[in-house]
């Protein structure tokens, strides 16, 4: 069996993790991943039949029993994930009965998953009977999309259509819009919930005056996503209090959605 620790979804994590670190996007014990993980590749460097120890969900769900995740662990520091893979994240599997998951390697120092579990297999759950290839969940605290948060509506249209005129190729990287929540408690089932519901239209969902959920088919269009809306977010924040001589028009977004062939919202342009 191979070493798991050469696994390109763990690499993969690695990665991702120390690069959204070294952007500011998750401070401190800030952000989780969850990426669901393909059985066989997965039984290449694991014994599937062996479980380490049981952890209860904390929610049913039952849509993705014997689904493989790869999890960051709660109360992980971004920043030490590279250097220890084995203590900082673990490979989950959810039983059948849809309420606990056995853990077949990893969080090796007695940890468990992140806090915020319920809300990715909610979101997961919701992507995937949207995409079914929509296999990565990322939370993060980019700094310029929470700083917008406290001076702009918070509204879906509105909200999306500041981001959608800041750079040319917004309504081409997330033409499905952004979706925003209200303020809400993190870490329970009801922001969770509430995510799933946006998630059913939108792959980027803003969690008012806290940080971002992005869904993608993997690691790197992920986080590309979010990497857009940020630097959208960065250009609004610059430019927000200056008179705005120039800017992207309605005819100038479906003119260019129209040419990447893109099935952009609709009922977002005036």
């Amino acid at each position: 069996m191979k070493d798991i620790l050469t696994a390109k979804f763990i690499k993969e994590m690695c990665d991702t993790t120390a690069n959204m670190y070294r952007l500011g996007w998750d401070e401190r014990n800030g952000g989780n991943i969850s990426l669901l993980l393909d059985e066989k590749d997965v039984a290449e460097y694991l014994d599937l039949n062996k479980v380490i120890r049981e952890i209860p969900i904390g929610f049913e769900a039952k849509p993705l029993a014997g689904k493989i995740f790869l999890v960051t662990g709660t109360g992980k520091y971004f920043k030490n994930v590279a250097g220890d893979p084995e203590n900082n994240l673990g490979v989950v599997r959810i039983k059948a009965d849809g309420e606990t998951a056995e853990l077949l390697w990893g969080y090796a120092d007695g940890g468990r998953f992140t806090s915020e579990f319920p809300a990715h297999m909610m979101s997961h759950m919701a992507r995937l009977a949207v995409d079914p290839n929509n296999r990565v969940v990322m939370h993060c605290h980019p700094t310029n999309l929470l700083a917008m948060n406290f001076v702009h509506e918070l509204d879906d249209r509105a909200f999306t259509r500041s981001l959608w005129q800041m750079c040319t190729e917004c309504i081409v990287v997330f033409p499905d819009g952004v979706g925003v929540l209200p303020w809400m408690l993190c870490g329970t089932n009801e922001i969770g919930e509430a995510t799933a519901k946006k998630m059913n239209d939108y792959r980027v969902v803003v969690w008012g005056l806290h940080g971002v959920y992005g869904a993608g088919k993997d690691m790197d269009e992920t986080f590309g996503l979010i990497e857009t809306v940020e630097k959208a977010a960065e250009i609004y924040m610059k430019t927000a209090h200056l008179p705005r001589l120039n800017t992207i028009t309605d005819e100038d977004l479906v003119t260019i959605a129209n040419h990447f062939k893109v099935n952009y919202r609709k009922d977002f342009i005036d």
